[in-house]
């Protein structure tokens, strides 16, 4: 007898499920383990009580203003070997130093055509010295910048590269995601947030927000401005110790998500010389605080310093479990927002990206699901 259409579309329909539901389970097989459901987080043995991290505030060479970027970087170099140097001879030896976001760099102005000339590459000579500094002074140095990779040709990436004791990049942190909506022009630069598919494909999901393990401590490094669900999400996978690197960053951020999330942080900010034109209050006033909020060590001025503070970092893990965030309790909301801007929106063809600051406020307009609900472009 011949099966009726009735019969073959639900046999089709019920082979559909079944397809469906066995791919979901293989891709839910395949996530890793990203948090603990009792609360601890994976660690390696402590190789001291007390670690001492040291904050360095300093102003970079602009390369839009060198004689040429090379000259720019071999300057720009060579004034954070003084820092370095002077972290690792004067106060207690550090075994993290900090740096700001553009330290090699400065902070360049201009479309993607421009500023793109003003990046390094995390395989390029200076990071090499910088990690040959590192392992002279027995330390850890951490350092922000933009930069581009032949991975993603067109992109500019904020990076934050973790440079060990033995002079080698021990982690890459890309940006999380730009801070939006608060003027009139936005960031055009690359972050996960707006290439996260092909982030994933590419590094795997781990790499989304990555702890790194360490002698010292768990630590990662951030960018992100005033985003406490991303720090949270750090929390979740286990930081002890918050490293950010920002300009024009709000010392209330700072504290609170340190005391929101039981971690320690450190912020560097760049510094602003005079003949900069930027008001002196844009830079300095990085600072150290420890897992209440409660200032540890901060440069208030918008001078070049060095800053350091010790965690007892011994006893503060000590039973420590990760912060008891009250997920099932806020989900039913959670699951109902939408954030404005999709994700994904800059895996576009390196002739599609937004050339300036301007051009990318009108991509996320365009792009917005509140302004524009169909998010067509």
């Amino acid at each position: 007898m011949t099966p009726s259409f009735t019969t073959l579309a639900r046999g089709l329909t019920a082979v559909l499920i079944a397809g469906l539901l066995s791919t979901t389970a293989i891709a839910q097989q395949k996530v890793p383990q990203l948090v603990r459901a009792d609360g601890t987080y994976p660690t390696v043995p402590l190789a001291k009580d007390v670690i001492v991290v040291k904050v360095v505030q300093n102003a970079p060479l602009n390369l839009q203003k060198a004689p040429s970027i090379k000259e720019g970087l071999a300057t720009n170099v060579e004034r954070m070997a003084g820092w370095i140097k002077k972290a690792c001879t004067t106060g207690k030896k550090p075994d993290f130093i900090l740096f700001n976001e553009f330290p090699l760099t400065g902070y360049s102005s201009g479309p993607r055509s421009e500023k793109i000339k003003f990046t390094i590459r995390m395989d390029g000579p200076e990071v090499k010295r910088i990690g040959e500094l590192a392992k002279e002074c027995d330390t850890y140095i951490i350092f922000g910048s933009y930069a581009t990779d032949p991975d993603w040709p067109g992109h500019i990436l904020s990076l934050n590269p973790v440079i060990g004791r033995d002079g080698k990049v021990k982690e890459t942190y890309w940006k999380t995601r730009n801070v939006t909506r608060l003027n009139d022009t936005e960031i055009p630069t690359t972050t996960i947030e707006s290439v996260r598919d092909k982030f994933r494909a590419k590094y795997g999901i781990e790499e989304e927000f990555p702890v790194l393990k360490t002698e010292y401590g768990n630590i990662a490094v951030s960018t992100v401005q005033l985003d406490p669900f991303v720090f949270a999400a750090y929390t979740m996978r286990g930081v002890e110790i918050m490293m950010r690197t920002a300009t024009l960053f709000s010392k209330t951020d700072v504290q609170a998500i340190a005391l929101y999330n039981n971690v320690y942080s450190a912020m560097s900010n760049i510094t602003f010389p005079p003949e900069s034109g930027v008001p002196a209050s844009f830079g300095g006033q990085s600072l150290i605080v420890d897992n209440k909020g409660k200032v540890l060590a901060e440069d208030p001025s918008n001078n070049e310093n060095v800053i350091e503070a010790e965690i007892p970092i011994k006893k503060f893990r000590e039973g420590r479990r990760i912060q008891r965030y009250p997920l099932e309790v806020v989900k039913p909301v959670f699951d109902q927002f939408k954030q404005e801007v999709p994700l994904n929106i800059m895996d576009v063809p390196a002739d599609q990206l937004p050339q300036t600051d301007k051009e990318m406020k009108d991509f996320l307009d365009r792009k917005s699901r509140w302004l524009n609900p169909a998010g067509q472009g």
